[in-house]
């Protein structure tokens, strides 16, 4: 099955831009390996490949995704994450394990983070939302990454309605977190809870917006109608 890994990366050699690349690297402060393909390629060649292997265990799966997500191309990191998506309907609780090990090796770039986190990770804890708890521990991780993916885990649940008393933990961890990264990252999560708990949310930010960094308050409000926003904003 590995042959399928070389075949993609022909492929993504062959679809590499310079333009693109130079274009794609000025969205992070850190350099990152890219081959400089537009995303809409990405994710045409990624559910191309699937097809050929949709059929066989999610363990080969699974292999197949941590090979792209080693190489530390953020191309490849993008059909990983497509694929251990793809496969969500399978997810078991071990496989938990399985995705922090990608995020505590693999992950080093805030594209490939939320690519992994908003999508594989978020499906996997509505799955299985026992599993929250445990992003208490990658909220005090000395990996800028691993602590972004503790708020960026949980956007698409929050957006539902879920997870609410676990997003007011996450944020109250990350509350004087320096990197800004992580600040967006847990603001964002903030935003999106507020889509089903503005109320909650508003009282919470308002409560915490004295230790709150000014960006992550911006994202947190963001949705919220303008004399919110505006109340939220006052410096006291």
């Amino acid at each position: 099955m590995h042959e399928i890994i070389d075949k993609i990366r022909n492929e993504l050699v062959q679809n590499s831009d310079e333009n693109t690349h130079n274009s794609a690297q000025r969205f992070f402060k850190e350099k990152i390996k890219l081959y400089g393909i537009k995303n809409a390629t990405v994710h045409k060649i990624a559910k191309r490949y699937f097809e050929m292997i949709k059929e066989k265990p999610k363990s080969t799966i699974f292999e197949l995704c941590e090979i792209l997500m080693q190489s530390g191309f953020i191309e490849e990191s993008f059909i990983a994450c497509d694929w251990s998506y793809s496969i969500n309907k399978y997810y078991e609780h071990y496989d938990f394990h399985i995705f922090e090990r990608w995020i505590n090796n693999y992950v080093n770039n805030w594209a490939t983070c939320d690519t992994l986190c908003n999508h594989t990770l978020g499906e996997f804890l509505m799955k299985f939302p026992e599993y929250a708890v445990n992003l208490e521990n990658f909220a005090k991780s000395e990996n800028r990454w691993v602590r972004r993916a503790a708020a960026v885990s949980l956007i698409i649940p929050a957006k539902k309605g879920h997870f609410l008393n676990e997003t007011f933990v996450i944020a109250t961890i990350l509350i004087h977190d320096k990197d800004d990264l992580v600040q967006k990252g847990y603001g964002w999560m903030l935003k999106a809870a507020s889509e089903s708990h503005q109320k909650e949310v508003f009282d919470f930010v308002i409560k915490n917006k004295n230790a709150m960094p000014r960006t992550t308050l911006r994202y947190a409000i963001e949705k919220m109608p303008k004399e919110l926003k505006n109340f939220a904003m006052i410096k006291n």
